[in-house]
């Protein structure tokens, strides 16, 4: 089978690691990055570090306003679609990136697969939850992470194509821990000890476009009584500084460069624990048995919560501060998301 796999973003570079590398064996994938996410830190050095084969397409998008962007990913795709005539097109999660190749997928002949189908924040402001509703409702294959996405699907009349295939994300956590902790040297870098710092991301729209929001995360990281490192996202940073809250941000907390995923696997599996408004870094906490700290008002990730590994604390800076404080010991961990096979089930179910 030929499949085209679209990648725009991070998140998608990490779980098109080790799906790639299952497709390959019995398939012939062309691989195409939109070029979302074009800065070399939150793109090239993924694809380096975690050995994923060179795009066969980069189109070279870029950022911009939802519309814009996403109009232009459908008639840069569209072609490559035609020019390859591929059997499935295969996505990711839940960027701009994702409902432009579902729909290219949807409005010609192949079929359209969609890794983590099922996953509901229930909050439709946010351009994410758009983008994954619309692509599992195009889907003929629907991946999902957890048996709570795919009675999701169900809720909403998708019962063909479902396979619960677990988390990809876990299985490229447990392909490169070992090597990141042995081989980074980030913690020496940036004058850390294991344990003794609190690593947060900030980078999500809702916090970030939000002058009010975004110093109310900044205050309430302050008061963490450990350290909080902020590897800065190129977005965050500029909301800082348009807000006028650089000096506020980088005099209280340790503010650094963008860093590649295995340093930043290392940073995480150092971490005391975890403040993120990611939902890949929610997952990535409790696979590396870290509390996590969600700066938002809902997940998608909702089994995190409901073990008690992770508190939602929106951008209330009281709540942050408290979270970032609190001790009580976390209850057992459960297994949540697989086995860390995932990418071999998903290879499996396209062969049919």
């Amino acid at each position: 089978m030929k499949i085209l796999s679209v990648v725009g973003a991070r998140p998608q570079f990490i779980k098109a690691f080790p799906v790639s590398d299952a497709l390959r064996r019995e398939h012939e994938e062309v691989l195409v990055h939109t070029g979302q996410h074009y800065d070399a830190e939150l793109s090239d050095v993924f694809f380096t570090e975690l050995g994923i084969p060179e795009p066969d397409y980069n189109l070279g998008v870029g950022s911009g306003g939802h519309a814009a962007q996403t109009a232009e990913m459908l008639v840069r795709l569209d072609e490559v679609v035609e020019a390859e005539a591929p059997d499935l097109v295969l996505v990711y999660g839940d960027t701009n990136s994702t409902l432009a190749a579902a729909l290219v997928a949807a409005k010609r002949d192949p079929a359209l697969a969609h890794v983590e189908a099922g996953l509901r924040s229930g909050n439709w402001s946010m351009p994410e939850e758009v983008n994954r509703v619309l692509t599992d409702h195009c889907s003929d294959f629907l991946f999902a992470p957890a048996e709570s996405a795919a009675e999701t699907l169900r809720r909403e009349g998708i019962t063909s194509g479902v396979h619960v295939t677990g988390d990809v994300g876990f299985d490229a956590i447990l392909r490169v821990r070992d090597r990141a902790v042995e081989g980074s040297t980030v913690l020496d870098r940036l004058e850390l000890d294991a344990g003794e710092y609190v690593l947060a991301t900030v980078h999500r729209a809702g916090n970030t476009d939000d002058p009010a929001r975004l110093a109310a995360v900044i205050d309430g990281l302050a008061e963490s009584p450990l350290p909080v490192v902020l590897p800065l996202h190129p977005r965050t940073e500029a909301a800082l500084k348009t807000h006028g809250l650089w000096d506020r941000a980088t005099d209280a907390l340790h503010v650094v460069d963008p860093v590649g995923y295995l340093d930043f696997v290392c940073l995480l599996d150092g971490a005391e624990r975890v403040a993120t408004d990611s939902g890949g870094v929610q997952k990535e906490a409790l696979y590396l048995d870290r509390r996590c700290v969600t700066l938002r008002e809902e997940t998608e990730w909702v089994e995190t919560v409901e073990a008690g590994w992770n508190v939602l604390v929106g951008a209330d800076a009281d709540a942050i501060a408290r979270a970032l404080r609190d001790d009580e010991p976390l209850p057992p961990k459960p297994s949540l998301y697989g086995d860390g096979h995932a990418a071999e089930r998903i290879a499996e179910a396209l062969r049919g």
